[in-house]
């Protein structure tokens, strides 16, 4: 019986926790997908994600037709990413393309910096990030990863480079088994 009850505790506050990252978007960040405007790039999350000032107003844009390895869970390349787009564009005004909001409210966009280079099509040049397929079927960032990948320019010199949403899987199902472990061993003793 205890045990019944503390699993459905672990299990309503994981739910809670994974509900709490949604938080409402704002009608002025709505009234920002399907335009092009210019901001200031303000900090840099990871590889495929940054913050911009628009009308001092911090706006998280999420780089379309790209993923990029995981900079927090410690993926390989993580960092080189992160510090490839921060290369790119921080610090810089540049004119985003927004496509749409993602469910985390994040603008999905393609970023111009102010050497007119499209960022997005940059990480991949370097190796930095794959083409997301399962959101793009842009033909040309597959290109481009084709190329980056017989130059083994950035992260194609590993032998066996893991894409960001297989690690991701990965990592998810380590954490579920690791709330499923304690439970196990429980149910095991008398």
């Amino acid at each position: 019986m205890w045990l019944r009850v503390l699993t459905t505790l672990v299990l309503l506050l994981h739910c809670n926790f994974a509900f709490s990252q949604f938080k409402p978007v704002p009608a002025w960040q709505k009234a920002l997908s399907k335009t092009s405007f210019t901001a200031k790039i303000i900090r840099i999350l990871d590889g495929d994600t940054m913050e911009a000032l628009y009308q001092n107003k911090p706006v998280r844009i999420r780089l379309s037709h790209i993923d990029a390895p995981e900079h927090k869970k410690k993926q390989a390349f993580g960092v080189q990413a992160k510090k490839a787009l921060s290369n790119l564009c921080f610090g810089q005004t540049v004119t985003v393309h927004s496509e749409k909001l993602d469910r985390y409210g994040r603008l999905i966009a393609v970023v111009v910096n102010n050497k007119k280079q499209i960022v997005n099509q940059e990480m991949i040049k370097l190796g930095m990030a794959w083409h997301f397929k399962k959101y793009s079927k842009d033909k040309l960032y597959a290109q481009l990863e084709a190329q980056a990948r017989k130059q083994q320019k950035g992260l194609w010199q590993l032998p066996n480079p893991v894409p960001p949403w297989e690690w991701r899987k990965k990592r998810t199902l380590l954490s579920a088994n690791n709330l499923q472990g304690p439970v196990q061993t429980a149910q095991g003793n008398p």
